[in-house]
């Protein structure tokens, strides 16, 4: 477990992590990258619990991810079934638990602050968080990808899925953008990853 973990771990993170795995009694699977998805927990019928994580070579996004899907499993053992999958009980527990990892020898000091102030009331998913998606996007290897809000108005960009927008005004915290075959209009993340047509 552990040559699995110094793969994607930042070096200092490996130790912690494993004994959270241990203490849980966790089967992690790493597995393929989802677009929908980081990772998953999921309570399996022998009683078992089995944690996926995207690879990526993003150590801080793959950790960040574990500790969410850890907490997943803490909060429905402390609070019970019954609680919402990311309500106030999964957020003081993932605050809880990703303490001790906010320090300088597990994170770049540029993150740092990013991660205090999204901890304080820790959303669903990170992606959803765009300023600290854009900062750790910069410990990603290089690609073709464009985040949309460094896209000027205008701009025309594909999916992964190959359907093509054009990027529209800003609404509110989301950029209104138009498909390009269906002239309907769509709200995305400012953080979107997306490939500029040219």
């Amino acid at each position: 477990m552990n040559s699995v973990l110094e793969r994607y771990l930042p070096p200092s993170a490996v130790i912690p992590c494993f004994d959270l795995i241990r203490t849980h009694r966790v089967h992690l699977k790493v597995v393929n990258e989802r677009m929908t998805r980081h990772g998953d927990y999921r309570l399996q019928p022998d009683g078992s619990h089995q944690i996926t994580v995207n690879a990526t070579p993003n150590p801080y996004r793959f950790l960040i991810t574990l500790i969410h899907e850890i907490a997943h499993l803490v909060a429905f053992e402390s609070y019970g079934r019954r609680i919402k999958p990311h309500g106030r009980e999964w957020k003081h527990t993932f605050q809880h638990l990703m303490l001790p990892f906010l320090r300088p020898e597990i994170f770049p000091t540029s993150l740092l602050p990013l991660l205090a102030k999204h901890f304080r009331n820790p959303k669903a998913s990170s992606s959803t968080d765009a300023h600290l998606a854009i900062a750790l996007k910069e410990f990603d290897p290089p690609s073709d990808q464009s985040i949309l809000i460094e896209l000027p108005q205008g701009t025309v960009f594909r999916l992964k899925n190959g359907r093509t927008f054009k990027k529209g005004q800003r609404k509110v915290k989301r950029f209104q953008c138009v498909e390009i075959g269906s002239g309907r209009l769509y709200l995305f993340q400012p953080n979107a990853e997306v490939e500029v047509v040219k």
